[in-house]
């Protein structure tokens, strides 16, 4: 079992987003952070957890109610925040470097509600002129949809309770965490369903 067979040709790198608000051309990104994932003995696994605290782009919106959920502070040195542009770009650099080291033609982002996370990276990408995103540019793979199909719920803390995974709400909405758990949720997907072919 390999990624490249596994998934067509496609890498799945699973990804969560904090943000300033719900419209991916007009709020902030905040947070990025990725997790790798690889076979170990026919089982998929987490591998390499990546996190970026984002610096808002000027061009974009912060609400208020948006730092309300999350709890970041944008005024904390110890954030350790970058800019947009050089988040994005050492994200795009990691999943190019693991597309390549599983033969992979492309990755394609495996998150919870993946078409939002999707859409931000995208118009990330495109406000700041980042070329060769190494992301399908439409498909995605979404836990949402598969728990659905496999657990019988979409909420993300109520699936991974069904799939036996611990889910603290005190640490949610963290992109670090979520990140994580959604790794774990996708993982224990595609662990319990039989490959194709």
């Amino acid at each position: 079992m390999t990624m490249r067979t596994r998934f067509r040709g496609y890498l799945p790198v699973v990804v969560d987003l904090e943000t300033g608000g719900f419209d991916d051309t007009v709020h902030s990104l905040l947070e990025i952070a990725a997790v790798t994932l690889d076979f170990e003995d026919q089982h998929l696994v987490a591998r390499d957890r990546h996190r970026w605290a984002v610096i808002p782009h000027p061009d974009t919106v912060v609400e208020e109610a948006s730092l309300r959920v999350t709890g970041i502070d944008l005024n904390d040195p110890g954030r350790g925040a970058e800019s947009e542009l050089e988040a994005v770009r050492e994200l795009f650099r990691i999943v190019r470097a693991e597309v390549k080291r599983h033969g992979c033609q492309r990755a394609i982002v495996t998150a919870h509600n993946a078409h939002f996370d999707h859409g931000f990276i995208h118009a990330a990408a495109t406000r700041n002129g980042v070329k060769r995103s190494p992301f399908h540019p439409f498909s995605v793979l979404d836990t949402v949809a598969l728990a659905a199909v496999h657990y019988g719920h979409t909420v993300l803390s109520e699936a991974c309770g069904r799939a036996g995974i611990d889910y603290d709400a005190d640490r949610a909405h963290s992109a670090a965490y979520d990140a994580e758990i959604t790794a774990g949720l996708f993982c224990a997907v595609v662990n319990g369903t039989a490959p194709v072919g």
